[in-house]
């Protein structure tokens, strides 16, 4: 088996981002393997699944370790997710027939993901002006609501099968919105675990009906394993504060890739986004320092504790 050392890097790239958010496996890395590397999207939607089935359960599993997976969540979205992920593989397969209805429903996706990175931001704004804490307390499972829960995962699950997009971004925003609550690193190591038995569902049909290449795969997973463990392993300890830009940056630049803008002004509002994104956390970083803060900040360390060592 040839590896394609590019290819590595870029599987690096994208499995650190999913370990860091839980988001951007199908939103990204299929995008990357068809404009970067020209290959056909049928072949680079089959390989990425498979891919992302094998290198999710490395970062799934950090958060497993740090007790950050709430496991009633888990099983109530794959309760919805699982059987619909194989109702949306056989509806693209046998009744669409064709990339039309993809195409339009991943620009659907790409304006739900976009204004669920403004909401997150307006909750971020209004937070700071009223003094809210930017932590969460981890919800614990008698506080998970199943019949919404399941239709989340349903939701999800569907729209995997039909476009191998969404089992990070779509099922993240849903989940922002059922639970607000829901600190990011718990609803992070989730999203990871639940995952698994969904892109396993979508997997087994891509791996029968699909095109997969063997070489494509094996490069993506020697870059994307070891990264998307060490971005779980920061996302696991890290506060809120870090992780949501990040969160931010991911949703809108799998939006924006996901409604496919012209690609001179794509990479011009990437770089920007990029940019933004990296001068954001650098001045949270010198803020925090400043401040004494910079413990609680990297770890999650609650303020009070700080205040008390002191």
């Amino acid at each position: 088996m040839d590896l394609n050392p590019a290819m590595i890097v870029a599987g690096a790239i994208v499995g650190f981002i999913v370990g860091l958010t839980g988001m951007g496996g199908g939103a990204l890395m299929t995008p990357v393997l068809v404009l970067v590397f020209n290959m056909d999207p049928a072949t680079a939607v089959s390989s990425d699944v498979i891919a992302s089935l094998i290198m999710k359960p490395f970062g799934g599993g950090v958060h497993v370790r740090r007790g950050t997976v709430n496991w009633r969540l888990v099983g109530w979205l794959s309760v919805g997710s699982v059987p619909m992920a194989f109702l949306g593989a056989y509806l693209i397969d046998s009744v669409f027939g064709g990339p039309e209805s993809a195409k339009i429903i991943k620009t659907m996706l790409g304006w739900v993901l976009l204004v669920a990175a403004a909401a997150i931001i307006a909750k971020m704004v209004l937070s700071a002006r009223r003094g809210i804490a930017p932590n969460a307390e981890p919800m614990g499972g008698a506080a998970v609501r199943p019949l919404p829960t399941m239709l989340i995962g349903a939701i999800g699950g569907l729209i995997v099968g039909l476009t191998s997009v969404g089992s990070g971004s779509l099922i993240i925003v849903m989940l922002l919105l059922l639970y607000p609550l829901l600190s990011a690193k718990e609803m992070i190591g989730s999203d990871l675990v639940q995952a698994i038995p969904l892109v396993g569902a979508a997997a087994i049909g891509h791996a029968i009906f699909g095109n997969p290449q063997v070489e494509v795969i094996g490069s993506v997973l020697v870059g994307a394993i070891p990264a998307i463990m060490i971005g779980a392993n920061f996302s696991s300890k890290g506060s809120d504060r870090y992780i949501k830009p990040a969160l931010i940056a991911v949703l809108l630049i799998s939006s924006l890739k996901l409604l496919e803008p012209n690609k001179g002004d794509f990479n011009l509002l990437v770089l920007a986004i990029a940019v933004a994104t990296a001068v954001g956390l650098v001045l949270m970083y010198a803020s925090d320092r400043r401040k004494g803060r910079l413990t609680e900040g990297l770890v999650g360390v609650d303020a009070s504790s700080v205040s008390e060592k002191r």
